[in-house]
């Protein structure tokens, strides 16, 4: 990576490539730990010396009025150490300057500190006021701890300030045809039980994937749902074609009472391990298999629509005839509100295999078993959904879409006009269908 990258440019690259790896995120947890402190951190020590010499780094100091005379030299690697694991930091060096620099912050040999931990967990992102971060620096560093006002207080909005622009932006120019939905369990308060945070991804009428929203909740109850949900509505998001999401009975309801007209898609991998979970482990690879056999639509001449989704809803129920008698609790899963299982059928054939389940979100979010998603622990909510919403911000960029071409467009626009915008003379009829096609979509899970 070129020498003009910056030391926080370059964390930034490696947050990036370790997405990239597609690996569970609690799996990775404790390397992305270290590297919000890093980054963190080697932000801290970029903004004292932007503090110090007046101007951003590459910019001269002839089109600044009160710039410092010197410039930026390089970097000195330096070494942290926090209970996160040791943290490697680039010192900057200054040349042609009138006075020394020494960073405030971390001094001229600070080499280990739980105050810098602190700093970086709580004061960027949980509001603490300048005087608290002063008074917490000051306790376990003493006097090489003096910071200026205005560097710690550049730090501390920065990330929390990002986010809450992000979640109030407008949505109008989004427009999505398929909207996934989740939550995921993360500890806000230290001994507190995990709290869930409400995420929204989506995939553009374009093709391209969109991080929508994201947002604590009150518990997934049908009120934290919907008050999640009309709060994009209220900020331009129109109905998506489909909603994919897990079983949750208060998103279910959330999404039928925002969403009306939407189709509803039941994540087939959640509902697979709700099934399995009722079967004897010696019979789980033939169930499993099965169950995939159900949804496989290769060597069938049918094109999407309402024909495929009876065929593989016949398939559904004949597969629960075959094992109903030796393991009636796992088809009765199967059976419940089986209709969600077949809705992204209608759907574009090449799109298939991302809108039958929900692991766009889980594979970003870390996956855990039968939601049971508990990740981390963070100092407060402020700290938690803004750290999470940076991480995920980022990781969003590396996000795949659909591909969208003629045939796959015109089936998309011709379920948009008919779910959303029927055409007037063909309202009686679809008011019937609609009704016929809510009680089926209710069952939907």
């Amino acid at each position: 990576m070129s020498a003009r990258v910056s030391p926080t440019d370059r964390i930034h690259a490696r947050i990036d490539a370790l997405f990239a790896q597609d690996r569970p995120l609690p799996e990775v947890l404790e390397e992305v730990a270290r590297l919000g402190a890093q980054l963190l951190m080697q932000a801290a020590l970029e903004a004292e010396v932007t503090e110090f010499l007046g101007r951003e780094r590459y910019q001269r100091a002839a089109t600044i009025t009160d710039a410092r005379p010197g410039s930026r030299n390089g970097y000195r690697p330096v070494t942290v150490k926090t209970t996160a694991g040791p943290v490697q930091l680039e010192r900057p060096k200054l040349r042609g300057t009138t006075a020394a620099f020494a960073s405030r912050l971390f001094g001229k040999h600070v080499t280990k500190t739980n105050a810098l931990e602190s700093l970086v967990i709580a004061a960027f992102v949980r509001g603490l006021s300048v005087r608290d971060v002063e008074a917490t620096l000051a306790e376990a560093l003493g006097d090489q701890a003096a910071i200026s006002k205005s560097t710690v207080s550049t730090i501390c909005q920065a990330i929390t300030a990002e986010y809450e622009q992000w979640a109030a932006r407008r949505l109008e120019g989004v427009s999505v045809d398929y909207l996934f939905l989740d939550a995921s369990f993360f500890r806000m308060h230290p001994g507190s039980p995990a709290e869930p945070v409400l995420a929204a991804w989506g995939i553009s009428t374009d093709g391209k994937p969109v991080f929508i929203g994201l947002a604590p909740g009150a518990g997934e109850s049908t009120d934290a749902w919907v008050d999640f949900l009309a709060d994009l509505r209220h900020r331009g998001l129109g109905s998506p074609l489909l909603v994919i999401s897990d079983g949750a009975q208060g998103l279910i309801a959330a999404i039928e009472q925002i969403y009306p007209k939407a189709l509803r898609q039941r994540c087939l991998i959640h509902r697979l391990r709700n099934v399995l979970a009722k079967t004897p482990t010696g019979m789980q690879d033939e169930i499993r298999d099965g169950y995939w056999a159900i949804f496989d639509t290769t060597d069938l001449d049918i094109e999407p629509g309402p024909a495929l989704v009876d065929l593989i809803d016949t398939r559904v129920r004949a597969f629960a005839e075959k094992y109903a008698a030796i393991y009636p609790a796992a088809m009765k899963i199967l059976l419940t509100d089986a209709a969600g299982l077949s809705a992204y059928l209608r759907f574009p054939a090449e799109h298939h295999q991302r809108i039958r389940h929900s692991n766009f979100i889980e594979r970003t979010f870390g996956e855990t078993r039968r939601r049971a998603k508990v990740i981390g622990r963070f100092p407060g909510e402020t700290s938690c959904i803004s750290l999470v919403w940076a991480v995920l911000d980022r990781a969003s960029a590396g996000w795949r879409g659909l591909a969208m071409t003629p045939a796959s467009s015109r089936l998309l626009h011709d379920l948009r006009r008919s779910l959303l915008d029927p055409p007037r003379e063909l309202r009686p009829r679809h008011a019937v269908d609609h009704a016929h096609q809510t009680n089926a979509v209710t069952a939907t899970a």
